[in-house]
């Protein structure tokens, strides 16, 4: 088929949402508590942490797969893994599909659920064991709880899509990375259905201690609850966190035919590369605002179309500069009028979910025209000059257009965009 007479891009639906996170273990609790400000940020429960310079995270708690894992295959699967099930689970029960998938319909979905580090408890604790008690101890189990493709193979073992299967894995940028790609796998038709995500839990010890190295987190240890400080001139590294999140989207025709509801609708992804810096962002952020732009273009909007944004705001010095400049390149004259909000502040950074947990959030936001504080900006960056950041408390406003940015370790970059349903 010649390239002129290729059908045009399919219109694509959120039908489905599914999330862990520090605030709750599903997507309701979730949203409730950051709507009302609540920090899920703690003293690590999960081992002793007064070894680690930053001793607090955004912990998910009382998290119980059994819904989705008989005992022996818990203890087969890393918890990374696990958060990808229950998810995954969630959302499908939302968008209305069946336990399993079969016939066509298998056929026609496909999974994308990426993970950052993958399964870094397992990873770890078999090292431990190794030079504990040589090779011949480690588990037989090892590498596929481990790497970071598993989470998304195990979804289609436990579900049943036959469509394409595969794991993002750029760090940060994850989660929107995996939406992204899953959108446009379906406007191209590869696809039906997708099961869209992304997925960490990387709360151990060695772990931590390696972003310690880095200088990268915070070590407010004393005031966990104020650690994460997103745009603040008080922030000083950001928090760990753990969680998932997953979406369905679906064809348009497809939803409709089977009487789904849609959610939001997208319609826009920008991928880029800073090509700069291993952990910096680029001068000025310039890698964000091109792949905001581009998502602007693939979804045929001027900057002044957007209502809403949710940032990627770490807590860290240079990465919220950088953003809060490209938000102002970004939108112009337009940027005062744009309700930011930095969801981190409550949850910590969810490395390689972060993307899909605000992409959730950003679709909440649309839906109910709440916009969720930014928790503990007492002090704005002097770069926060004249843009609305939601400090403190949730903002009520109309949003019918919202992008979510998402960015990663090595440069990676990712915007989303989302806008309120229209038949």
């Amino acid at each position: 088929m010649r390239a002129a007479d290729w059908p045009p891009p399919r219109r694509v639906v959120v039908t489905g949402m599914g999330m862990l996170s520090a605030l709750g273990n599903d997507v309701g609790s979730s949203w409730d508590g950051l709507v009302a400000g609540r920090s899920g940020i703690r003293r690590i429960e999960a081992f002793d942490p007064s070894r680690l310079t930053s001793q607090v995270a955004g912990e998910v708690r009382d998290f119980d797969p059994s819904d989705v894992l008989d005992r022996k295959d818990m203890r087969r699967t890393d918890r990374y893994i696990q958060f990808a099930l229950v998810a995954s689970r969630q959302a499908l029960d939302q968008a209305g599909l069946p336990g399993r998938l079969e016939g066509e319909l298998a056929e026609a979905t496909g999974v994308i659920m990426g993970s950052g580090l993958g399964g870094v408890n397992t990873l770890f604790d078999n090292v431990l064991i190794m030079a504990d008690r040589g090779p011949d101890r480690i588990s037989p189990f090892f590498i596929p709880m481990g790497i970071a493709n598993t989470g998304a193979g195990q979804v289609a073992i436990a579900f049943g899509p036959l469509g394409p299967n595969f794991a993002t894995v750029s760090a940060c940028a994850t989660g929107g990375h995996a939406i992204g790609e899953a959108w446009e796998t379906i406007r191209r038709r590869d696809a039906d259905v997708m099961i869209a995500g992304g997925v960490e839990a990387a709360i151990h010890e060695a772990a931590i201690g390696g972003f310690c190295s880095m200088k990268a987190l915070s070590t407010r240890n004393d005031d966990p609850a104020g650690s994460s400080r997103p745009f603040d001139t008080g922030r000083d590294g950001f928090v760990i966190g753990e969680g998932a999140g997953a979406v369905i989207l679906e064809a348009l025709e497809h939803a409709e035919a089977r009487g789904a509801t849609p959610l939001a609708e997208v319609i826009g992804y920008g991928a880029t590369a800073d090509a700069a810096h291993i952990t910096l962002p680029a001068p000025g952020g310039i890698g964000a605002v091109r792949a905001a732009r581009r998502a602007l273009d693939k979804a045929g909007l001027e900057p002044a179309a957007i209502d809403h944004l949710n940032a990627h705001a770490t807590s860290t010095p240079e990465g919220d500069k950088a953003e809060l400049q490209a938000i102002k390149t970004i939108f112009g004259k337009h940027a005062s009028k744009v309700a930011v909000t930095a969801n981190k502040s409550m949850l910590g950074h969810t490395l390689g979910a972060a993307g899909a947990i605000e992409a959730i959030f950003t679709i909440l936001a649309i839906r109910t025209g709440i916009v969720p504080p930014t928790i503990n900006l007492e002090s704005p960056d002097e770069e926060a000059g004249g843009l609305d950041l939601t400090p403190l408390r949730a903002g009520k406003r109309e949003i019918r257009t919202a992008v979510s940015n998402s960015f990663g370790f090595g440069g990676q970059n990712t915007t989303l965009v989302f806008t309120r349903f229209a038949a």
